[in-house]
């Protein structure tokens, strides 16, 4: 992690993600009936936990809706769900505004062009190794692992580590 990253990531007090191609590959199955599924990384979903517990709020933006994305929010006590957000941009303006929030003290990881906005505006901007190559050149930290395999993870990761709480939350798993 480059000094710069690091610096950005000690700001953050809100970290928000993508959906499809970051907390999943990007796979979505469609029943018969219409019924959509995502496979989703239980990596991640300890990762948004332990961020949360740090004392970074969490949250979605995405600009699919989803049923499966909603449950998936409320098992992990997500504090911010916007689906549907055809302009992501403003639902993340009205969002930061309405938290009293300034940009830098935002974290947005995307894969793709309806990200880029947002990935221009916030104070620290995440990809996974999959997005594309739009994305990729503008964000300030490139994961290592995929979408949907652990990339979530890896941002609260970071965050926690440049903010000194991860071992704080590893601790209780060592003993």
């Amino acid at each position: 992690m480059t000094t710069d990253v690091s610096q950005r990531a000690r700001q953050v007090r809100l970290a928000l993600f993508d959906v499809d191609g970051v907390m999943t590959d990007g796979t979505v199955f469609v029943s018969g009936q219409g019924e959509s599924f995502k496979p989703f990384s239980i990596l991640d979903g300890l990762g948004l936990k332990m961020l949360k517990s740090s004392g970074v709020s969490t949250g979605i933006l995405t600009g699919r809706s989803s049923a499966a994305v909603s449950t998936r929010a409320g098992e992990l006590d997500i504090d911010h769900l916007i689906q549907g957000a055809n302009d992501k941009l403003r639902a993340y303006v009205d969002l930061r505004q309405q938290l009293g929030l300034d940009d830098e003290h935002i974290c947005y990881m995307g894969d793709d062009l309806p990200d880029l906005p947002v990935l221009r505006r916030c104070g620290l901007a995440l990809s996974p190794p999959g997005a594309v190559d739009e994305v990729r050149n503008e964000v300030h930290f490139v994961t290592r692992t995929r979408g949907g395999k652990g990339a979530v993870r890896e941002a609260c990761e970071l965050i926690m580590r440049a903010q000194g709480s991860w071992d704080t939350h590893v601790e209780p798993y060592r003993a």
